[in-house]
């Protein structure tokens, strides 16, 4: 399920939520300017900063337009992927992880062929070369990149190709400013985070473990991508929540840029809310949910 349990700080939930220590910045501090436990269902409004704090035990975090600017990932990832894929196809083609990556891709194409999917190109059998095959499958993965597709067979061929990207420092994470601050503020109060995005896990775990920031899985204790579900459906929220080990779905919060995997949430009975960042697609009318600009406000 993506559960990362390598941190011992980690840990497991806590169950008993009668006390944890408040930031400093919150303003209440003891005659020796230590933090003063408070208990959670407390921490309402911070008079200092006008954060609102919920009671909660877990944050659920999308990556693109949450964290993460939409131009890294469709003006550096995506390129990235789309330049990169015949050369590490090539270079890869024999090994266990490549050979999977085709395996899935091939089911995937016939799925698409049979639908009249656009773009979508057949694959000629292994026996006929090495090269029919990897130009067929090129031409497959530029046309679902083109379209933007949230499917497994693409998201996992693609982080394999960033791997090689960032284990060559030619990538790096990007983040908006306020979430390292977020992450480490949230990880001190013993609330657990994890992410969900169509990325692969590989490709979340590689976002976030290199970045101009170091590395900020130290704060994660998960990672969920498609294989538990599309993020616009109900059933995925039920499924990650029943494995976060919390008493009520509402014990945690969704953080999306997306409307519509607000609602799926929601309907799944977790918190969401909605984040609004500099190019991110605008909101409809009378969506019924919380905006924030920045975690700092949470």
């Amino acid at each position: 399920m993506g559960l990362d349990w390598s941190t011992p700080s980690h840990g497991p939930i806590q169950q008993d939520r009668g006390a944890i220590s408040a930031p400093v910045k919150a303003g209440l501090k003891d005659s020796n300017h230590n933090s003063e436990p408070l208990p959670v269902s407390s921490l309402v409004h911070d008079t200092v900063s006008s954060n609102i704090y919920f009671d909660m035990r877990c944050i659920l975090l999308d990556i693109e337009g949450t964290t993460t600017p939409i131009t890294f990932v469709a003006d550096v990832l995506f390129p990235y992927a789309r330049d990169n894929v015949g050369k590490h196809l090539s270079a890869t083609y024999d090994t266990e992880d490549t050979q999977e990556d085709i395996k899935l891709l091939r089911s995937q194409v016939e799925d698409d062929l049979a639908q009249g999917i656009d773009g979508a190109v057949s694959i000629p059998p292994n026996d006929a070369g090495k090269d029919a095959v990897i130009a067929a499958l090129v031409a497959n993965v530029e046309a679902m990149i083109r379209a933007d597709r949230k499917i497994t067979a693409l998201k996992q061929l693609q982080g394999h190709i960033w791997r090689t990207g960032f284990q060559n420092n030619e990538l790096k994470g990007e983040f908006y400013n306020d979430v390292p601050e977020a992450l480490q503020s949230w990880h001190s109060l013993g609330i657990k985070i994890y992410i969900y995005s169509s990325g692969s896990r590989l490709a979340q775990r590689l976002i976030f473990g290199n970045t101009k920031s170091g590395d900020l899985r130290k704060y994660l204790s998960g990672f969920f991508d498609t294989n538990v579900g599309n993020k616009r459906e109900t059933s995925s929220y039920i499924q990650i929540s029943e494995s976060l080990g919390v008493d009520n779905p509402s014990e945690i919060l969704f953080l999306t840029d997306v409307v519509q995997e607000a609602v799926a949430a929601k309907a799944a009975g977790l918190k969401a809310m909605i984040s609004v960042r500099p190019g991110n697609a605008p909101l409809p009318e009378n969506h019924g949910f919380k905006t924030i600009n920045s975690f700092l406000e949470i």
